[in-house]
Order: C-alpha cells, then sequence, then structure tokens
C-alpha cells in the first residue's frame, strides 16, 4: 500500500500543484499561487486537496493522456519496487551459518544451488580461439617457427635447425648406413684388449687376425691403461653383418706408434718409430737450509727427492753429516721423444760435495737396482740405520710420560710425526715376521734382518706387505696413520737386538760389497758417463736428425710456399 500510495502522489504531482493557494486569511488563493507561510501550511486539510479532474489532462507524445494511467516506463519502476519488496521479505539469501535446518535455510541452500547452476550453464567453453598472435614477428622469429615446419627442405635448410616433425613428414622404410665410422675408443683400468675392441663394434675375425699382429711387436698386457686407439670401421658386406676393421694406430710405447691397416683385403701392422733421446738429466744446487726445498727449488720432482734422500740417508746423517754450504748432485733417468713427450724415471746417481770434492757418490747397479757406494766397492764398513719416514723426530728413546696413560714408562722407540698417508719404508733387508693389529701398536709390522737384528713399525693407517714377504731397503711396507694408542698420525719405530729392544738411532748396519772385481771395471766406467753429463743439458730442445725429419714431411707441406726473410 505504501507503493502505491507513493506512487499515485508523484503521478498527482506530475499532472499539476496538489493543493490549493491559500489567501493571506488562510483561504484559498483566486491566483492559484500558495502565499503562506509554514505555519499555514499544517493547517491544510483533506478538502483542499485538489481533485484529479480538478486540472486538465496533459497531451503526451503518443497522443495519450495522462489520465489513462502510468505509462511503461512508471510501470517497470513499480515492477521493480515491488520485487525488491518481495525479495525483502521473503530473504531469498540467508546467512548459511545461521538457523541450520529451518526452512529459512533450506530456503538460502536452494538459492546457492541455483545460482551456482546458473553460472556454470552459462559459463563459456575451453575450445581454442583463434587469435592474431600479440608477439612481434621478425626475421629471426620467422626463422625459428620456419625451422619446425617443412619449409626448410624448400629453403636448403639455411637456418640451420633440426626440422619437426609435421604431418607432411614420413618416415622412410630404408635408411642407408655411412659408408665409414670413424671413432676413438680407451683401454680402461682392468680392462682388455679383446673387450675394448669390442665395444667398439669391430668383429671377432678382426679382433683375432689384430690380436696376432700387435702380440708380434708389443705384448698386449704391456699397453698401458688410459692407451686411445683411433679406430676407422668400413662398409658393412651385407644387411646385419659386423662392420670390417679398415684401419687403427695407437701409441704401443714410448717409442713406437703402431698402425693396423687394411690393403686388397688383409690387414697388416705398420710399425712407426719414434726417436727417442736418453740424456739424463742432471740436477745441482746448495743444500741451505733445507736439503729437500733447495732440491724442489732446482727443479726436481717429488719422487726423485725422495729416493735421494733414502739413499744417501743410509750412509749420512741428514741432520749431522750435511752442513748448508754442502752441494746435492742428483741424476736421473729421462727420455724425450721427437713428438714432445717427456719421461722421468729413476733415480740414477746421488751425491754429495764439499769444498769441490766428492764426499759421497751413489750409483743404482744391478738386477735389483740398489744404490751402491764408489768407495765402498771394495771394503766393508757400517753405516747408521736409515730414515723409515719423511718425517721430524718428536719422541726419542728412553723413560717417558704416556700421552694417553697419564704415567712414566718406558718408551721403546723414536716417534716420527709425518702426515697421514706418508710411505714408509724399510730401512734395510729382511723377512717380515709379523703384520697385523698389535695391541697399542695399532696396524704394526715387524722385519727380521738377520744377524739378530729386528725393526718394528707401529700405528700404520694401512699394511703394505704380509707375514713371510722378503723386503728389500726402501721399500714401502705400509702407511703413516694413527692406530691404537696414539694422539695423532705419526710412526713408532722401534729396533731389536737379540730380542730386546734399542734405541734405534745407535744401531748402525754394515754393509759389504756386493760387486765382483769383474763388473767394478764397468761400475766405474758407467759412472763416470754419467758424470759428464751437463746439468740441465736434458731439458734442451730435442732436434731430430734432418733424415728422419724429411721423411716424416708430407708431400702437401712440401707444396707450401716458402716464407722469405
Amino acid at each position: 500500500m505504501g507503493a502505491r500510495f507513493g506512487l499515485s502522489l508523484w503521478v498527482a504531482m506530475r499532472k499539476g500543484p496538489l493543493f490549493k493557494a491559500l489567501d493571506e486569511n488562510g483561504g484559498n488563493s483566486a491566483e492559484g499561487d500558495y502565499a503562506g507561510g509554514a505555519a499555514s501550511a499544517a493547517s491544510l486539510s483533506h478538502a483542499q486537496v485538489l481533485p484529479e479532474s480538478a486540472e486538465p489532462a496533459t497531451p503526451t507524445p503518443s497522443g495519450e493522456t495522462a489520465s489513462d494511467g502510468p505509462g511503461l516506463r512508471e510501470r517497470i519502476q513499480a515492477w521493480k519496487q515491488d520485487i525488491e519488496s518481495w525479495c525483502e521479505k521473503v530473504e531469498l539469501a540467508p546467512d548459511l551459518a545461521t538457523d541450520i535446518g529451518s526452512p529459512r535455510w533450506y530456503r538460502g541452500l536452494a538459492t546457492l544451488f541455483g545460482l551456482s547452476a546458473a553460472a556454470i550453464a552459462l559459463s563459456p567453453s575451453f575450445s581454442s580461439v583463434e587469435a592474431a598472435t600479440p608477439m612481434p614477428v621478425n626475421d629471426r622469429v620467422r626463422d625459428e617457427f620456419r625451422s619446425q615446419t617443412i619449409a626448410p627442405l624448400a629453403f636448403g635448410a639455411d637456418s640451420g635447425r633440426h626440422m619437426g616433425a609435421s604431418p607432411l613428414v614420413r618416415p622412410l622404410a630404408k635408411v642407408p648406413e655411412r659408408p665409414m665410422i670413424q671413432l676413438v675408443s680407451t683401454l680402461g683400468q682392468g680392462d682388455s684388449f679383446r673387450r675394448m675392441l669390442e665395444r667398439a663394434g669391430v668383429g671377432n675375425t678382426d679382433i683375432s687376425q689384430v690380436s696376432d699382429l700387435i702380440s708380434g711387436a708389443v705384448p698386449l698386457s704391456d699397453i698401458a691403461s688410459g692407451t686411445q686407439f683411433d679406430i676407422t670401421l668400413g662398409k658393412r658386406p651385407t644387411e646385419g653383418a659386423s662392420r670390417p676393421l679398415d684401419e687403427m694406430a695407437f701409441r704401443a710405447r714410448f717409442d713406437l706408434d703402431l698402425s693396423v691397416e687394411r690393403h686388397d683385403g688383409a690387414l697388416a701392422l705398420v710399425r712407426h718409430p719414434i726417436a727417442v733421446d736418453t740424456t739424463p738429466l742432471r740436477i745441482r744446487g746448495t743444500v741451505g737450509s733445507s736439503l729437500y726445498r733447495s732440491a724442489r727449488n732446482a727443479g726436481a720432482p717429488v719422487a726423485a727427492i725422495q729416493s735421494y734422500l733414502r739413499a744417501v740417508d743410509k750412509y749420512l746423517s741428514l741432520e749431522n753429516d750435511i752442513s748448508a754450504n754442502d752441494e746435492f748432485d742428483l741424476i736421473l733417468s729421462y727420455k724425450r721423444s721427437a713428438k714432445g713427450e717427456r719421461q722421468v724415471g729413476e733415480l740414477l746417481y746421488a751425491g754429495v760435495e764439499r769444498d769441490g770434492k766428492p764426499r759421497l757418490q751413489l750409483m743404482r747397479w744391478g738386477k735389483d737396482g740398489q744404490m751402491f757406494s764408489a768407495s765402498g766397492l771394495a771394503e766393508t764398513r757400517s753405516a747408521p740405520i736409515g730414515m723409515p719416514v719423511a718425517g721430524r723426530i718428536t719422541s726419542r728413546y728412553g723413560m717417558r710420560r704416556h700421552p694417553i696413560l697419564g704415567y712414566t714408562r718406558m718408551h721403546a722407540g723414536v716417534d716420527f710425526g709425518a702426515a697421514y698417508g706418508s710411505p714408509i719404508y724399510a730401512v734395510s733387508d729382511g723377512t717380515v715376521t709379523y703384520a697385523g693389529r698389535h695391541g697399542g701398536h695399532g696396524n704394526y709390522v715387524r722385519i727380521n734382518h738377520g744377524g739378530g737384528l729386528g725393526t718394528g713399525y707401529g700405528h700404520m693407517s694401512r699394511i703394505a706387505v704380509k707375514n713371510g714377504t722378503h723386503v728389500r731397503a726402501g721399500q714401502v711396507i705400509g702407511y703413516v696413520g694413527s692406530t691404537g694408542l696414539s694422539t695423532g698420525p705419526h710412526l713408532h719405530f722401534e729396533a731389536y737386538r737379540g730380542g730386546k729392544t734399542v734405541d734405534p738411532l745407535s744401531i748402525r748396519l754394515v754393509t759389504r760389497p756386493q760387486i765382483d772385481g769383474k763388473e767394478r771395471d764397468e761400475f766405474r766406467q758407467r759412472m763416470r758417463a754419467l758424470l759428464t753429463v751437463e746439468p740441465g743439458a736434458a731439458l734442451d730442445s730435442f732436434v731430430k736428425p734432418e733424415a728422419e725429419q724429411a721423411a716424416d714431411t708430407r708431400e702437401i707441406d712440401r707444396l707450401e710456399p716458402k716464407k722469405v726473410g
């Protein structure tokens, strides 16, 4: 009713004045205007309301009069107001968190499902829609697109891209094989020559022939692991058959290259000797504050310095018998190939000079490769025991307070501080009588040197010999560790005489000449030849003989124009 009354009131105002005008005395004004104040308006009665027929009907643009009823806009507005009033009264969307289970709550749930169903029904589909790409297409991008289509075939594949598969691409029924395959195969650690060729795809027949040819030049077991083989395989004789071996080349030795080539259907071995210079490498220098650092500064390899120190230590004390002004002299076997490779070998000569005169001269001699002194070829002499490890003395033989047990007791050996994993050497020839775990000594090795003399080595991280093994002086028998009762990596070195421990630093080993009269002249002649080598002569550039250079020159290199000037 309120809505209808409001609508009627609005229509009446559109038709004309709603109330009659009053005069100054509160009556109706003949002019039709309203001159009274606010107090006069309150005194209006229902009788003063103008009747609907008091004013003439106002014509509408369509020719109808307003007396015919409200127009379409007014009716729509009235319907809208009625619907809003009904919705407010009914409350179609209540709060679903309250009054759960009531009719009002179920009415709200129905509204939720209805709106959700309408949203799903009116939602757009997910089908693709063609549209122009927003990305600018330049020449580079165009090449990228074209490389994924069949277009590169028409343009000679100038984009350099692989063609992507498309409906226009059809697989070939049969693809022609390559007429030749070139590859590099490497002989691995613990691998065999035959397995290496099988992995490369060489047939069993060719493998047998190649093995027979190469074994006639060098033993297959002597080919070092890591050697690379350049292999060329030819075209298969029939479908499914192995490819034949056309050529194979590799470095067999430092001074020899070998190749297997196929000529007229048969494999043949071709030798390619490499010129090698064997001038020994001689290094000299002043001892200074440290023999090791001075030798390293002079360019001596670490392994050569260690061999030098072990050899000299058997005859001279490195701490007391060698002064800073003395000169060291060591000569190593050395090879240089015509291809530029260099190979450092074992220690050949170890010498110490004082005031320009030789104080000690040692040279490697014999099948066992032992170091012999030039001055001791005809005499028996004794020398202090050598150093079992490259390190420094941290605890000597005698009574001391044990660092772990905490009380004073006999220390029946000498401790040498060294880096973890440093090699431990036998101080003299002998036989291993014990190798294993030994109480507080940890990993322990004991060697019997004969004549009632023995040595022991404790706290090893790893043992390198077995019980009953015969060892040579300077042979590695284990590695420095910290097993047993130990506070850190070091070597506990003991010496025994008649089964009782003695100070290892007080032992002197008796050496007797082991070279008879027939070999003495050869020994001295060999030493004189070594001493004529100039220091650093082996480091000079190696020039092959002219005949060998001409043989190695290729035909195509001879056609190259010569430089003038």
